[in-house]
């Protein structure tokens, strides 16, 4: 069974064919700049990468686009579009209406619909992605959705629930939804694997580090707590998102600076963070190399970053009374050996004992158990692969029709 993985945003159109016979990539690639007069397009098959410069007004000419790099010329994978039994989609914000993933009906497009206001430029993205792909590949090809926040959708009220009056939950929605949520359900299934162990009986913390990052507590094969809130504003510092503030900070700088709540939004969301506090870097690997040129406010930001990832971990053993391992995985967690080292040497008083040799060599892409045999708590590198997961959501689902 072939299945097309499809990440729709306002302006990109991400894809992955995946072989389930085996879980093999085929190809992948992007289409940006849609809507713009001149977009971009890539087909990667193996090593190999093409690209070329090709207007898409909209995302039905993108699917188009990416249709013809799969089926005609000289980089074609497929003999027929008909070969793909499946299509799954990636979708950010499913409130608390959709815990699980599903097949596409014209109920669930509406209900998508009606959480635009919780995720305005994703769900609104996803939407055009969906209608797109129904266009292109008619009512036969059976077409799901898996929400990134419904492996959140086990936390309890006392995880979920903010400090503000309780009409407001009762109507807009307001609570903590949490995000990365496949990236985390993947990322905990392979540790359990690699520890031998069912998921339902083993307590973790999987860290999805990277440009946007968030920590979970799974405790049971379930999600107790998670760092994003409403929107994935919450939590800790990122590459420009603020993480967790003080609202006074907020009102005092709205006040001061005259910010409405558009540019309030903007600054938290594109203008904080690692990119707020450095002075204007947001890549990780930017930050280590002026931290080791001497950049002062470099270093002092990537400190602050791992202060607060620390802090996180630390209150989630806390929350689950004990911790059996913890997961690096995104671009930061997968890549950055400081990082690493710091939380690890944080946690020795709890009897994490971890092998440096491990971390110097586990990057891109390469995983690994970090901890050592005596560590009192497991450590693993894991590369997470939420296209992976998204397309056995779509498999499943599509076998059981």
């Amino acid at each position: 069974m072939k299945i097309l993985v499809i990440n729709a945003g306002s302006s990109s159109l991400k894809y992955q064919l995946i072989d389930m016979d085996g879980e093999r990539v085929i190809a992948k690639g992007v289409c940006e700049r849609v809507g713009e007069p001149v977009g971009n397009f890539e087909l990667k098959i193996g090593d190999e990468k093409f690209t070329k410069q090709v207007e898409m007004k909209n995302h039905t000419e993108a699917f188009l686009v990416m249709k013809e790099a799969l089926t005609e010329g000289e980089h074609a994978v497929l003999h027929d579009l008909s070969e793909i039994a499946a299509v799954g989609h990636r979708i950010v914000q499913g409130g608390a209406l959709f815990k699980e993933s599903t097949l596409v009906t014209e109920k669930v497009i509406e209900g998508i619909e009606s959480l635009i206001d919780l995720a305005p430029l994703h769900n609104k993205a996803h939407i055009q992605g969906i209608r797109a792909s129904l266009e292109v590949f008619g009512p036969d090809v059976p077409e799901v959705v898996v929400f990134d926040n419904a492996f959140h959708s086990t936390m309890p009220p006392e995880a979920y629930l903010f400090g503000v009056p309780y009409e407001y939950y009762e109507k807009y929605a307001v609570r903590r939804y949490g995000f990365h949520g496949t990236s985390h359900r993947y990322v905990s299934g392979e540790c359990a694997r690699l520890m031998g162990k069912p998921l339902e009986e083993i307590k973790l913390i999987t860290c999805h580090l990277g440009n946007g990052s968030s920590i979970t507590a799974i405790k049971d094969g379930k999600v107790i707590d998670t760092s994003m809130g409403l929107t994935p504003l919450d939590g800790f510092i990122m590459g420009t998102r603020s993480g967790g503030v003080d609202p006074s900070v907020i009102t005092f700088l709205q006040e001061k600076e005259g910010w409405t709540p558009a540019e309030t939004s903007e600054i938290l969301n594109k203008k904080s963070g690692v990119f707020g506090l450095s002075g204007g870097m947001s890549d990780d690997r930017d930050i280590q190399n002026a931290a080791a040129a001497g950049d002062a406010r470099a270093d002092l930001t990537r400190h602050i970053q791992w202060y607060q990832i620390r802090k996180f971990i630390g209150a989630y053993i806390a929350a689950m009374q004990g911790v059996d391992a913890i997961v690096f995985t995104g671009g930061i967690g997968e890549n950055s050996q400081p990082l690493r080292e710091n939380i690890c040497d944080s946690f020795a008083y709890l009897g994490l004992t971890w092998d440096r040799k491990v971390n110097e060599t586990a990057i891109r892409g390469k995983g690994g158990e970090l901890s050592l045999p005596d560590s009192k708590i497991k450590v693993y590198i894991i590369p997470t692969n939420e296209e992976l997961m998204i397309a056995r959501d779509t498999k499943a689902i599509v076998e059981a029709l």
